[in-house]
């Protein structure tokens, strides 16, 4: 895929695996609870796969691979993202027309998608240029590292953290896509992502006792009955 269509990204969320809108898309590449799962990303009370920024680019891209498939055209495709594939396809039907800069002519489409392919492509041409654009001291992240420790389903974060020698927030910054405090419950086994280094003492201190970690620290509540 084209590589800019990263700034695709940027426009939808500003890279943020939290950004949620009011129509309820998820995470950096915003997407809708249907689309999301009919591309690969599992929802649900323990787990949103749309936060976790891997597995959600790697769906983004096999739509957006889709999207072109079927419109023919990057421009279109990105609409499409943005405003539905069935929106661009009745706007290809009324206007008769597969170049977007023409369809964006009538009324049919909102401003929205409108201004969304050539907000792409700005954001593409001052990411590329920076310095031209007076952006001349940023302070870019550090490369996304980090290493893969395997543990039961259910595992209580907090106790891994605690045997690790981190932090339960340190644990969930590289596993946004945990909606609780422990890992699925209805899976055998979760890869779990950890910062460099924690891999080591993973094995050292916990790997072969990993059962011991199982989440049991649960709030019970009785619901009351009518009178």
């Amino acid at each position: 895929l084209p590589k800019d269509l990263i700034f695709l990204a940027m426009a939808e969320s500003g890279f943020r695996n939290n950004a949620k809108s009011r129509a309820q898309a998820v995470g950096i590449w915003q997407f809708m609870p249907k689309t999301a799962a009919r591309f690969g990303l599992k929802i649900d009370w323990f787990i949103d796969e749309r936060r976790d920024p891997i597995k959600a680019t790697i769906a983004a891209c096999r739509y957006l691979r889709y999207l072109y498939d079927r419109f023919g055209s990057w421009e279109l495709a990105a609409a499409a993202y943005n405003a539905g594939e069935g929106k661009v396809s009745r706007a290809i039907k009324r206007y008769r027309t597969r170049n977007f800069w023409r369809l964006i002519k009538g009324r049919y489409l909102k401003r929205e998608t409108k201004n969304y392919v050539p907000k792409i492509m700005a954001l593409a041409i001052i990411g590329k240029n920076l310095k031209s654009f007076g952006f001349e001291n940023v302070t870019f992240e550090k490369t996304l590292d980090f290493e893969l420790i395997t543990v039961p389903g259910e595992t209580d974060l907090f106790k891994i953290a605690e045997a690790v020698g981190t932090t339960y927030d340190e644990i969930h910054k590289w596993n946004p896509e945990l909606m609780r405090w422990m890992t699925p419950p209805n899976v055998l086994s979760y890869k779990l992502r950890v910062p460099p280094g924690y891999k080591k003492k993973w094995r050292e201190c916990c790997e072969k006792r990993a059962g011991e970690f199982k989440a049991v620290d649960y709030q019970i509540y009785r619901v009351k009955g009518k009178r």
